[in-house]
């Protein structure tokens, strides 16, 4: 401030305040120079009066904040300097022109190698347990054909199911490629946006494996592939190296194998077809894909012609007239005779499946892609002394009876076994049919048909580890007591469901035991109700089912559901191995240079159910044996020598199949007997009427009858060690009988009178009407000898549903 404004200032009579923090100072001048001091210092309230203040404030802010605020502003400071957008830009530029200059590098560094020599594939050896030779398979069902001879409309079905811009595009998809890396990267698996280029270089030059490397290696070959070759040149190779399924390599192998025609003589329709098997070959074949799958791959047969009049491949009138042409039934291929075609498909599907999950491979297909390049040398668990029995019994048994000229139902009669080791997992033997040249499916496999009362154990299993009680607030046990009326309503479901037992036989009330030995539905429909259908369905899985796309209804007590022998085989070994989760393994290992062995070394799992919920339905299930439907066929069987045996009869709605599902301490075999048309496509049939003996009264297949037959045949021939469940359990049919306990609850009679026989009249029973009640209270006593005569006729259930149908697709069907 110069003097001016000071003598202005003064004149006014205007001071300006002391600075803040110099109040002591000027408390210790004397009078005379304080006063000179204010003087120098007054000043009007002007802007530099404001500019005083809020120096002092800065002042003062900056003695508050000390050390910390200087390293503030300085660690500021230091990070607008490291990250300037001079910088930032500098390294982005860079790390493009690394980018770049690396691709560069690899792209002159890479050739177009010669074709990949797995591409010639070669031989895959199997063998026995014991190391003896089943089988070699490893002739290549391929022949190529110069692209100028498919028509040029068959051509386009390819290029419009897999890549619309095939001949305009540089032979790569950027953006799928990227999306792949980095997928790849981030441990995502494979996604699809490949172009043909690609998927041919990868089939031909390189392998299925999914690396960075491999990926990079795939797109600078494709770069280059489409810069030197012809499009044709690329296309011809690839729909010549694809595989198509059925063991068809090209599309010349694929024509005859789904439509028995050369490729040049394929259709337009066809050739969709063959174009949109290539995303999925297992899923979409025809004669052995599920609904779902049918449904998608007419769906991508429709996108293909979309496709092709899209880009004016096609003329749209002619478009519209074209309807789907189902492919023919499938052939094997030679040198798979007898079971030796089953057991080498079976062993692929397992190794296939064993490839994903060890990450070698993304999916199944490409899975299966790796098994049938070969060079695999697979060891089987199949025990040859096991298998030659297994297949002995069932001609002795079953095959040797049939007689189609006589009666043409049966030659509707399929059957199908596995026999596992429960201690091991080992698949010791399979039964998949006449013959895989004969009947191409394995029957021993195949999930299409239901497994019925077989599923009532898992029921039962449920009710055991879950702790249930029946509606009236009764822990179920072996000796609960429920109304066994046929067609009775189940209480306390939203969805009504009011089974019929078989032959619509009332049996009044009844204990579980009994009810499991007469194979009584309208009880474990009940039963279903009281534990939970979401529980049954948590326990059927964890036992080894497919429950997936099941819904929690009480119509699947019925076991209306589909599963295979293989399925019901591990469920039965479960509980065989006191509620240890057994998956049944067809490989002991498999071998091949280039990728990792694979060993079944325990297929035994964690606890999946309490071995008291286990050991418990064992103990019920051999009362099926001893006392229920099971009792001719397997009890009085001249073959057994004292082995003790736990199992359970079942036969399908409409009698479209029979089961019996049995074990004995040391092997588990389930048997299945499904009636299939003989007559394309197959459709599911009724057994009843085949063959002149083994039947019912009404000519209907039992699970008593001839697959119990086939089950005690074989099992008693092999399995002649005599030795006994090691149960923890104190209830069940295998539990001696004991005194009931003073402080139990009221006991039901040891054989209780509401029980008819078979020949009593409905009258003799509660009616349908009687009350809600599910139960009684539970009897004390251990064990209870049903009465009823199961008669030398096997009798299980033939399950109706009332006023629900089983078959309806409500059910999960």
């Amino acid at each position: 401030m110069g003097r001016a404004d000071e003598r202005r200032a003064r004149q006014r009579g205007g001071r300006r305040a002391a600075p803040r923090g110099r109040s002591t100072e000027t408390d210790s001048m004397t009078p005379s120079t304080a006063e000179s001091v204010a003087t120098a210092e007054a000043v009007p309230e002007t802007a530099a009066a404001a500019g005083g203040r809020a120096a002092a404030r800065r002042g003062a802010k900056k003695s508050g904040k000390g050390a910390k605020g200087t390293a503030g502003k300085k660690d500021k400071g230091f990070i607008r300097r490291l990250f300037t957008w001079k910088k930032i830009l500098g390294t982005f530029l860079g790390l493009v022109v690394a980018v770049i200059g690396a691709f560069l590098w690899l792209y002159m560094s890479t050739p177009i190698p010669k074709g990949n020599p797995d591409a010639a594939l070669q031989s895959n050896v199997y063998e026995y347990g014991n190391g003896a030779i089943l089988a070699r398979d490893g002739e290549v069902n391929r022949e190529n054909v110069e692209l100028a001879k498919i028509p040029e409309e068959v051509q386009h079905t390819f290029v419009a199911a897999e890549n619309k811009s095939f001949y305009t595009d540089a032979g790569v998809d950027l953006k799928g490629t990227a999306r792949g890396v980095l997928n790849t990267l981030m441990g995502k698996g494979a996604q699809g946006g490949s172009t043909i280029t690609q998927q041919y270089v990868k089939n031909y030059y390189l392998t299925q494996e999914q690396t960075v490397t491999r990926k990079l290696k795939e797109l600078v070959i494709s770069l280059k592939l489409d810069r030197e070759k012809e499009k044709d040149y690329i296309l011809a190779g690839y729909i010549n190296t694809s595989y198509y399924g059925r063991g068809a390599y090209g599309i010349q192998a694929a024509a005859q194998a789904y439509y028995r025609v050369d490729a040049d003589k394929l259709t337009v329709q066809q050739g969709a077809y063959l174009a949109a098997l290539l995303q999925a070959p297992s899923q979409y074949d025809w004669t052995s894909a599920s609904d779902t799958g049918k449904k998608l791959v007419t769906a991508r047969w429709n996108y293909v012609l979309d496709n092709m009049v899209e880009k004016d491949w096609l003329d749209k009138s002619k478009r519209d007239t074209m309807t789907f042409e189902e492919p023919k039934e499938p052939k094997a291929a030679p040198g798979k005779e007898g079971q030796i075609g089953y057991l080498v498909d079976a062993a692929n599907t397992e190794l296939a499946k064993q490839l994903v999950a060890q990450g070698v491979a993304d999916d199944y297909e490409s899975g299966m892609a790796l098994v049938r390049r070969g060079g695999w040398n697979i060891e089987l668990n199949i025990d040859k002394k096991k298998q030659k029995a297994l297949e002995a019994a069932v001609k002795d048994q079953l095959t040797s009876k049939l007689d189609k000229k006589k009666r043409s139902v049966d030659g509707d009669v399929q059957a199908g076994a596995v026999s596992v080791n429960p201690k091991t997992g080992a698949v010791e033997a399979m039964y998949g049919g006449t013959g895989y040249t004969d009947h191409y499916t394995n029957n021993a496999t195949r999930t299409d048909y239901q497994p019925a009362s077989t599923f009532k154990p898992v029921i039962l299993a449920a009710a055991f580890d879950e702790a249930a009680k029946t509606q009236d607030g009764d822990q179920i046990t072996a000796n609960t007591l429920y109304d066994g009326t046929s067609k009775r309503p189940v209480v306390g479901s939203d969805i009504g469901f009011a089974p019929e037992n078989e032959d619509d036989q009332d049996y009044g009330d009844v204990t579980v035991q009994t009810a499991l030995n007469k194979s009584i539905n309208s009880v474990f429909a009940q039963m279903g109700v009281d534990v939970g259908m979401p529980e049954v369905l948590k326990v059927a899985a964890n036992l080894g089912m497919d429950t997936a796309d099941l819904k929690a209804v009480p119509a699947q007590t019925l076991g209306t559901m589909g599963a295979s022998p293989l399925q019901m085989a591990g469920v039965y070994a479960t509980l065989d191995n006191h509620g240890k989760q057994v998956t049944p393994a067809l490989i002991k290992s498999a071998e091949n240079s280039a990728h990792p062995t694979f060993k079944h070394t325990d297929p035994i799992g964690e606890q999946v159910i309490s071995r008291e919920a286990a050991d418990s339905v064992t103990s019920v299930l051999t009362g099926v044996v001893d006392d229920g439907t099971a009792k001719k066929s397997v009890r009085d069987n001249p073959l057994r020598k004292g082995q003790k045996v736990a199992g359970k009869t079942g036969t399908s709605d409409n009698n479209k199949s029979a089961w019996f599902t049995g074990y004995t301490p040391d092997l588990v075999t389930s048997v299945g007997l499904f009636g299939e048309s003989a007559k394309a496509p197959h459709p599911q049939v009724p057994l009843t009427g085949a063959t002149t003996g083994l039947s019912s009264d009404a000519g209907r297949i039992n699970g008593g009858g001839f697959p119990a037959q086939i089950w005690a045949t074989y099992t008693f021939g092999v399995s002649t060690k005599v030795t006994k469940f090691d149960l923890d359990t104190d209830q069940g049919a295998a539990v001696q009988t004991a005194s009931p306990s003073p402080s139990s609850s009221p006991s039901a009679s040891s054989s209780p009178s509401s029980s008819p026989s078979a020949s009593s009249s409905p009258s003799s029973s509660p009616s349908a009407s009687s009350s809600p009640s599910t139960s009684s209270k539970p009897s004390s006593s251990p064990s209870i000898t049903p009465t009823g005569d199961t008669s030398s006729e096997p009798s299980t259930d033939d399950p109706s549903t009332g006023s629900e149908d089983p078959e309806d697709p409500l059910f999960g069907q």
